[in-house]
């Protein structure tokens, strides 16, 4: 989790609650969504490292509109207009003259209604998955009863993720991020009264007169706002630039293509394009699988194999997170995980082999610490293959790991057995093998 001040600046009596970090020249004021926690934002790891490329080319200033996350809660939402004014608070309070304005999905509409209100102190517009009817978003009156109900049954259990992040909607360490998420950004009657007023959001007629560079980044099959919600305001307002991406996902954070809408935004803000970064990190990577798998699935028939299956990746997800380790992916029947520190991953290796045996299966775990790079939400490197390979060398419910991590936890009271010296498909050298007592 990122370590960031939170501020409050005021719009009349009522607090606004803001964050400000990067580095870039450029300044940047975010306009969230529907509802949004500037601190738990920094909780999920791929959200953090985005915001923190976010920053690498332009200095942020996000923060909750009323109502919402950590700002003052109100008896009446207001409109949009005076909502608006949330955007200047914070800009006054950093006595921020002029700035870029960048707004998401309903924050969009807001961002586009200052920028066309206040070009003064709009040096440019980006609006991502954005839109100017409501119906872009939910064509049909029914559609959002279904909203509503769910909101009504299941506000801050993280279920709508499928409504926002369609690839997300089987991570459940993601998933619970999405509930918490959901939880702290507005209480159930707050997020209705929230939609029933955004349900009346019609920004057509402002469009022309948007007289500040922008640009419009749009997901072609965006499970939530239509690309025609996007390509009707790049036509709309004047000279803007319209860049539409493949996917499926709403959130700019989450799909193959997260680091190219930054790469827009960077190369639309400063001209050229932000630094190719290699992301390479120290890190313990973890490969688990479970023993015989194919041979228990046959035994045990589809159905009861899916509901052991189920409690497994349960299982280690709660491990994972216990031992502050991220998921990278789940491989059918074991996990790909990465850890800021060896020892804490071999707890977490010994844990799960430990809880797994208690419900009727063996896995086993291989580990190895070394430089990976981060590739989009997946890992890459010498590094990972290594621990592949550890993991193909244990056996039964046992956890493996290379000579490096034994060297590395000296003095955290673990005790090894001396497994030999090995050559690793596909890996120069020879390599010795630990299995962790």
């Amino acid at each position: 989790m990122e370590a960031r001040r939170t501020h409050y600046a005021k719009n009349g009596d009522i607090h606004i609650a803001y964050q400000v970090f990067g580095e870039g020249d450029v300044d940047l004021i975010f306009v969230p969504g529907f509802i949004s926690h500037i601190e738990n934002y920094w909780d999920e790891p791929n959200f953090a490292r985005w915001l923190r490329k976010l920053g690498s080319f332009s200095r942020v200033v996000m923060f909750d509109k009323q109502g919402t996350g950590l700002s003052d809660r109100v008896s009446d939402l207001p409109g949009m207009d005076e909502r608006m004014d949330d955007v200047r608070a914070v800009m006054d309070a950093e006595r921020i003259e002029r700035a870029a304005i960048f707004g998401i999905s309903e924050g969009g509409s807001l961002a586009t209604l200052f920028a066309a209100s206040h070009p003064d102190r709009s040096q440019a517009l980006i609006l991502y998955s954005a839109f100017a009817q409501f119906t872009s978003w939910f064509p049909t009156q029914n559609a959002l009863e279904d909203l509503f109900q769910y909101i009504d049954s299941a506000w801050g259990s993280g279920q709508s993720l499928q409504m926002f992040a369609p690839t997300k909607k089987d991570d459940l360490a993601f998933q619970a991020w999405w509930g918490k998420f959901e939880r702290l950004g507005a209480s159930p009657g707050a997020a209705k009264t929230i939609m029933r007023m955004n349900s009346q959001i019609d920004i057509t007629n402002i469009l022309p007169s948007v007289h500040v560079p922008t640009l419009v980044i749009h997901r072609r099959d965006d499970v939530a706002v239509n690309v025609e919600g996007g390509q009707f305001l790049a036509q709309q307002i004047p000279n803007a630039k319209y860049v539409e991406l493949s996917g499926v996902d709403h959130l700019p954070f989450v799909g193959e293509n997260s680091n190219q809408i930054l790469d827009e935004m960077a190369q639309f803000l400063t001209g050229k394009w932000r630094p190719v970064e290699t992301d390479r990190i120290l890190a313990t990577v973890l490969f688990t699988d479970i023993v015989n798998s194919t041979k228990c699935a046959a035994e045990m028939g589809d159905q009861q194999w899916r509901d052991l299956l189920d409690r497994h990746n349960t299982m280690m997800h709660k491990n994972i997170g216990r031992f502050r380790g991220q998921v990278i992916k789940n491989t059918g029947d074991g996990f790909l995980a990465t850890f800021d520190g060896p020892a804490r991953a071999i707890r977490c290796a010994s844990t799960v082999s430990d809880e797994a045996r208690q419900l009727g299966i063996e896995i086993r775990a291989g580990l190895h610490t070394g430089e990976i790079e981060l590739i989009g939400e997946d890992v890459g490197g010498i590094a990972v293959h290594i621990a592949a390979r550890v993991l193909g060398k244990a056996g039964d419910s046992e956890v493996w790991v290379s000579r490096t991590i034994k060297d590395l936890v000296v003095g955290s009271g673990f005790e090894f057995n001396e497994r030999g010296v090995y050559s690793l498909k596909g890996i120069p050298g020879e390599w010795q093998l630990f299995s962790v007592k």
